[in-house]
């Protein structure tokens, strides 16, 4: 019986996993599946792009695992039965299905977070999927041609994170012809050194951009937001990027999660409720090596995405793997095309006060994005092709092992 690694997930943490284990371990002993909603690999760190309206790469997955012996599996994952270990996954076309597993890695990511605000599911866009930022793209396209037959056009962009900014200046810069407002709740770029913050209020400045600080939008409509303030703001499309939340998957099956749904992981990215599965990217708790948790992030996607596969690759074969660090170094922000920001931060996730902005972190940034893209379209380049095999605790049937195989 060979053991079965079931990934959930295909993005940066996922399929950086599934490409890693297949090659380095043994087909003679291992079958791994991963399971993806959609056929392409999608670049969510550059969805505010796409929404804009320029084309971003979108690799199809059967290319991305063409050749390692990685199976994947289209479809949904709609339940997961740790103790059973078996996960529930609903096809395009409505059919259900199970696949069981000895070794599961949850790498299912996030979705907009609403916040209990009313009408954001109705009548907000996002751009956390391919789809939700197709959808705001068409309506730009929309927006701008009636724009051009007189008339302007509002977006209103709520939350001034990272990817409320990027999406706000990559709008402003991609289609003038629209107004744009970004709406903060508190100081804009809070977060950032004093120097970093007057950069981001030029570029703001420079593309037209309103910005409203110290905002709270209470409730979203068809044409509008409302203010706790009691201000309302005419929008045509509001984009709402206040924050991020996972699915509800984990926690309905057992496993132990925090109060906003994430997997609760020990320093190998391990369940500690139950061990058999290991988290990664957004869906994951995970405390970095300042003791801090760990931001959502493509960044804190690769990390734990690394740390998982060493991990479940040292348990298995019995041999000794690297530990990856999982230190957060800092903020890349995109401002349109031709601009940006490398914010870098102390031991306690603090702005460091010196900053890079403009042209020259423009191009880092953009480099940083296809070298993301690459690495996890080409999951096992630079890795021995020489493939181990398993411990023999771990080829212990599961329904003989119990918890063996997992100490």
């Amino acid at each position: 019986m060979k053991h079965r690694i079931v990934v959930l997930g295909a993005g940066y943490a996922g399929a950086y996993a599934a490409g890693n284990l297949a090659r380095r371990l043994s087909p003679a002993d291992t079958e791994i599946t991963v399971v993806n909603a959609e056929p392409d690999f999608v670049q969510r760190l550059r969805l505010h792009q796409y929404a804009a309206g320029q084309e971003i790469e979108a690799p199809k997955l059967a290319d991305v695992f063409e050749g390692t012996g990685a199976r994947l599996r289209l479809g949904r994952v709609t339940a997961v039965d740790p103790e059973g270990r078996v996960v529930a996954v609903a096809d395009a076309d409505g059919d259900g299905g199970e696949l069981g597993y000895d070794t599961l890695v949850y790498a299912l990511g996030s979705h907009v977070a609403d916040h209990g605000v009313p009408g954001v599911a109705e009548h907000a866009f996002d751009v956390t999927g391919r789809p939700s930022a197709l959808r705001l793209r068409e309506h730009l396209d929309g927006l701008e041609s009636r724009a051009g037959r007189g008339g302007g056009r509002s977006v209103l962009v709520v939350g001034d994170g990272l990817t409320g900014i990027e999406t706000a200046t990559e709008v402003a810069e991609s289609r003038p012809g629209l107004s744009v407002t970004l709406v903060a709740r508190g100081e804009l770029g809070a977060r950032l050194s004093a120097g970093a913050r007057d950069h981001l209020r030029r570029a703001c400045d420079r593309l037209g951009i309103t910005v409203l600080e110290h905002t709270v939008v209470e409730a979203v409509e068809a044409t509008r937001v409302r203010c706790a303030d009691g201000t309302v703001l005419v929008s045509d499309a509001t984009v709402w990027t206040a924050g991020f939340a996972v699915g509800p998957v984990a926690a309905a099956g057992g496993l132990e999660v925090t109060e906003d749904g994430r997997i609760v992981v020990d320093g190998s990215m391990r369940s500690v409720s139950h061990p058999d599965v290991y988290a990664a990217g957004d869906a994951a708790y995970a405390i970095g090596d300042n003791g801090l948790p760990l931001p959502m992030s493509c960044a804190s996607a690769g990390y734990t995405g690394m740390r998982a596969t060493d991990a479940i690759l040292g348990h298995l074969t019995g041999r000794g793997t690297g530990r990856t660090s999982l230190t957060y170094h800092g903020n890349h922000i995109s401002l349109g095309r031709r601009d940006g920001i490398l914010q870098m931060v102390d031991g306690e996730g603090i702005a460091k006060p010196k900053y890079l902005g403009g042209r020259k972190a423009a191009r880092i940034k953009a480099g940083i994005l296809r070298m993301s893209l690459w690495t996890t379209s080409h999951p096992t380049f630079g890795i021995p092709k020489r493939q181990h095999r398993l411990a023999a605790t771990a080829l212990i049937p599961a329904e003989q092992a119990g918890r063996v195989a997992t100490h």
